[in-house]
């Protein structure tokens, strides 16, 4: 029997991209398995959605331990205890530092709802409303150090409702939910060719 990747997804809000990878495991259209959701938030949706699922939820705000360092050493020992291959971040509001980086080199991953390198960091949408753009989109990236600035993987391009963000972040979401399971299918089995 093949061995599925194992990924833990980070998340930090209401959890609809975790619920998406999950469904795409489950229905074979992402060859993983989803062995933890961590998020920063305690009183995120994101914890109600994995907790239905019976997928190991870990909640650990940031502002609990001494440093950044020390509280990405704690994620880093629940990773390994559940040998977490792959990070998918999914709305998670924090910049990933160098302990998890130098962890996983090219094996965490990202989806910003926007066209990449336009309208980086928080609130990507209301940017794209507040500009007036008439096309924004998704992104799928590598993360690194920089706010969204890892090597693009993906995207794909969604029209701007005009003057409407929650109408617009219905359409990136629809977006996001295909291009992303899609992206770390392609992520994960490259690299078990790689290792073949």
């Amino acid at each position: 029997m093949k061995v599925k990747a194992k990924i833990a997804v980070f998340a930090s809000g209401s959890g609809s991209n975790f619920e998406a990878l999950e469904n795409a495991c489950r229905n074979g259209e992402l060859d993983a398995e989803i062995v933890l959701v961590m998020t920063d938030k305690p009183a995120s949706f994101v914890v109600e959605r994995a907790r239905q699922t019976d997928i190991r939820v870990v909640a650990l705000e940031p502002k609990a331990f001494p440093s950044k360092h020390d509280y990405e050493e704690a994620l880093l020992g629940i990773l390994r205890e559940e040998d977490v291959e792959w990070i998918a971040l999914a709305g998670y509001m924090r910049l990933i530092g160098p302990t998890l980086l130098a962890a996983y080199p090219s094996r965490i991953v990202n989806i910003h709802p926007s066209l990449l390198p336009s309208f980086p960091g928080k609130d990507a949408i209301g940017q794209a409303v507040a500009h007036g753009v008439k096309v924004t989109g998704v992104t799928v990236h590598l993360v690194d150090e920089g706010m969204d600035t890892g090597p693009i993987l993906a995207q794909a391009a969604v029209p701007v409702v005009e003057g409407d963000a929650e109408l617009t972040a219905l359409a990136i979401h629809a977006v996001e939910h295909v291009i992303y399971k899609e992206t770390l299918q392609k992520l994960i089995t490259n690299k078990a060719k790689c290792v073949l």
